[in-house]
C-alpha cells in the first residue's frame, strides 16, 4: 500500500453546448475513468450561471451518480467572461499591477455595477522594461458562490480556471498542437458570442485579440459562417505563424469547414469541441458509458488534468485566490516557516510528517533488536545525522523567533536596486540595440562616469546615436565631447599643421570616417590637446633628423 498516493481530483466544467460535466482522468494513461452530465443553463449575455441553486442540486445528483468520496479535490472550469494580455512596467510589483487590472476591468461594460475577480499571471515574454501580464476574469460574487456550495456538499475547491486556458493546455497534452520551443503559431477559439485569436511561441501566450460575434441557429449557416470569416480574416493577415489551429467551441459552427473556407498564407489545422466531434478525444474506462465518450469537452479535460498538468506548462491561472477575501483564506491549510521556507500544513503533508517522526523513534528499537548485525553503525550514524538537524532546525527557530518577514521586502529590494542602476541599464540597452548602421564602438566604460568611443563613417550616425542616448536617460549630463575626422599624432607631425578644424584635416589627412567621445567625465582642454600633439610632433621630427644626419659605421673584415 502506498502511503503518499496522491489524492483523487475531479474536473468540473460549465460547459454551454454540453451542460453540466464531471470527469475523473487518469492523467498517464489519457483516460477518462468517470463521466457524468447534465442539462445546465448558462447566461450568454452576462457570463454567468442562470441559477446557482440548481447548479448545486445537479452537480451534487453526478457526484452522487459516480460515487465521488467526500472531501476530494475538485477543479472547476468556466467561460472566460473576459482575458485579456497587457504590458505593465517591470518596477510594478504585484499589488501595483493586480490594481492595475482592477481599474481596467471597471471600464468593462461587464463589470461596471459588479466586482470581478481574476486571476492574473506574468508571461515568459516579459523583458527587463515591462511585464507581459496575461489575466482572466468573471463575476466575483459568482466565485465566492460557487466556493460557497461546493464546500456545502463537502469537497473541497482547489482551482477555477476559464474557458481559453483549458482549451490550450488539453490541445498540448493531446498532442493536437506543435508546441517545440521558438514555434510561433495562432490559436482561434470560436464560441457562442466571440472570435478569440491567441498568438503563441511554445507553450506559451504573446498576445491575444478577442472580437465580438453575433451567430444563431436562426440565422443559417451561410450568414453565421459568413460572419466568423469577416471577423477573423482581417486579422489573421496581419499575423504571420508557422500554423493555425482552429477550435469551435460551439455546435453552430464546425471547425472543420470554418478551416477550410478560411484563407491564410500557413496550414491550417482544427479541433471540434462540439457536437461535430467525430472521435472522442481521450479513451473511457469501462465504468463511462459509451454513448458519452463523444461528448466529453475540451474543456472538462482541462479542469480535469489541472493539477496534473501544472508542471508542463509556463502559466498557471487560478480565480480561486486571495482576491476573493475570507472565503479562500477560510478554506486554505495553515503553514509554517522552517529555515525560511514555507511549508503548507495540508493533510497530506501532516501525515507525511507524522510517518517521518514515526519511523525516526522506531529506529533506535530495531537498532537494539539488531544490536549484533554488522549494520548498526551506519544506521547510528544516519540517526546521529538526523538529531543534529534537528537540534539545527530547533535552534534556528528559537534564534529566529522574534524575527519578522516585515524586517525585509523582496518587492522593494529589486525595485530600488533597479532606481539605482537605471542609467547603466539604459546604456546596455542603447549598445545592444540602438547602434546605427556604419558605427562601430572602440572603448566603453560604464561605472560612476560613462564613457563612450567609436568611430563612423557618417556624421548622421553619431548624431543618431547620441540623441538615442539622451532619449533614454534625458536627465543625464552626458555629452558629445568629441567629433571629428580620424587623425594621427604622425600626420600632425609630417604637414605641421596643428589647427584642428575639419577642413584643414580633411585637406591634408584626406581622412574618410569620424572619431567621436559621448562622456560625462571631464573634458580635456583644446589647448592641452594641442601641447600634447606639438610635443609628439617635435619628438618624431628630432629623431628622424638624428636619423638621417648620422653616417653608417664603416664595414670590418671578416676574421678567419
Amino acid at each position: 500500500m502506498n502511503l503518499f498516493k496522491k489524492r483523487t481530483v475531479v474536473g468540473v466544467s460549465v460547459t454551454p453546448e454540453v451542460g453540466l460535466e464531471v470527469a475523473q482522468i487518469d492523467f498517464s494513461t489519457r483516460t477518462v475513468v468517470k463521466y457524468g452530465t447534465r442539462p445546465l443553463d448558462y447566461n450568454i449575455a452576462q457570463r454567468e450561471i442562470s441559477d446557482l441553486d440548481i447548479f448545486k442540486e445537479k452537480l451534487q445528483d453526478v457526484f452522487t451518480e459516480l460515487q465521488i468520496p467526500k472531501g476530494t479535490e475538485v477543479v472547476i472550469n468556466i467561460p472566460a467572461a473576459t482575458f485579456k494580455i497587457n504590458d505593465y512596467p517591470a518596477a510594478l510589483d504585484e499589488y501595483q499591477y493586480s490594481s492595475a487590472i482592477e481599474e481596467e476591468l471597471l471600464g468593462l461594460p461587464l463589470f461596471k455595477e459588479r466586482e470581478a475577480g481574476f486571476s492574473a499571471v506574468v508571461l515568459p515574454g516579459s523583458t527587463m522594461q515591462f511585464n507581459k501580464v496575461g489575466y482572466e476574469a468573471v463575476s466575483k460574487a459568482m466565485l465566492i458562490e460557487i466556493a460557497l456550495l461546493i464546500e456545502d456538499l463537502g469537497y473541497k475547491l482547489i482551482a477555477v480556471d476559464s474557458s481559453v486556458n483549458s482549451i490550450i493546455n488539453s490541445l498540448i497534452y493531446l498532442d493536437r498542437v506543435n508546441t517545440e520551443a521558438e514555434m510561433t503559431w495562432l490559436l482561434m477559439i470560436i464560441d457562442n458570442f466571440s472570435c478569440r485569436i491567441a498568438t503563441m511561441i511554445g507553450g506559451s501566450m504573446v498576445d491575444i485579440f478577442e472580437e465580438k460575434i453575433s451567430i444563431g441557429e436562426v440565422l443559417g449557416d451561410t450568414e453565421n459562417y459568413s460572419t466568423v470569416l469577416n471577423t477573423v480574416e482581417p486579422i489573421l493577415k496581419n499575423l504571420p505563424a508557422k500554423y493555425l489551429c482552429v477550435v469551435s467551441n460551439t455546435n453552430i459552427i464546425s471547425a472543420e469547414v470554418i478551416a477550410n473556407k478560411l484563407s491564410y498564407s500557413a496550414p491550417i489545422i482544427y479541433q471540434e469541441a462540439n457536437s461535430y466531434a467525430k472521435e472522442p478525444l481521450l479513451n473511457i474506462g469501462p465504468e463511462v458509458d459509451p454513448d458519452y465518450a463523444k461528448r466529453i469537452s475540451i474543456n472538462v479535460v482541462g479542469a480535469g488534468i489541472y493539477r496534473d498538468f501544472a508542471p508542463y506548462t509556463p502559466v498557471h491561472f487560478n480565480m480561486f485566490n486571495k482576491s476573493l477575501g475570507d472565503i479562500y483564506y477560510s478554506q486554505q491549510p495553515p503553514e509554517i516557516k522552517i529555515n525560511g521556507k514555507t511549508y503548507v500544513l495540508s493533510d497530506e503533508f501532516l501525515f507525511k510528517v507524522f510517518a517521518v517522526i514515526a519511523i525516526i523513534l522506531l529506529i533506535p528499537a530495531i537498532l537494539a533488536a539488531l544490536l549484533f548485525i554488522g549494520a548498526i553503525k551506519t544506521q547510528k550514524s544516519e540517526i546521529a545525522k538526523l538529531d543534529r538537524d534537528i537540534e539545527t532546525a530547533t535552534r534556528f527557530l528559537k534564534e529566529n523567533e522574534s524575527i519578522s518577514a516585515e524586517l525585509f521586502d523582496e518587492g522593494d529590494e529589486i525595485k530600488n536596486g533597479l532606481e539605482r542602476n537605471k542609467a547603466v541599464y539604459s546604456y546596455y540597452t542603447i549598445v545592444g540595440t540602438e547602434i546605427p548602421r556604419k558605427l562601430w564602438l572602440t572603448h566603453l566604460n560604464f561605472s560612476d562616469k560613462v564613457t563612450i568611443e567609436g568611430q563612423a563613417d557618417n556624421l548622421e550616425s553619431v548624431y543618431s546615436f547620441f540623441r538615442n542616448i539622451k532619449d533614454y536617460n534625458p536627465e543625464s549630463d552626458i555629452k558629445l565631447q568629441k567629433l571629428g575626422l580620424a587623425t594621427s599624432t604622425n600626420n600632425f607631425a609630417e604637414t605641421g599643421n596643428y589647427n584642428l578644424d575639419s577642413e584643414s584635416l580633411l585637406t591634408s589627412l584626406n581622412a574618410d570616417f569620424y572619431e567621436f567621445r559621448i562622456s560625462n567625465e571631464p573634458e580635456i582642454s583644446k589647448e592641452a590637446l594641442e601641447d600634447a600633439v606639438k610635443g609628439a610632433a617635435k619628438k618624431d621630427k628630432k629623431a628622424k633628423s638624428s636619423s638621417s644626419s648620422s653616417k653608417p659605421a664603416p664595414l670590418e673584415p671578416i676574421k678567419e
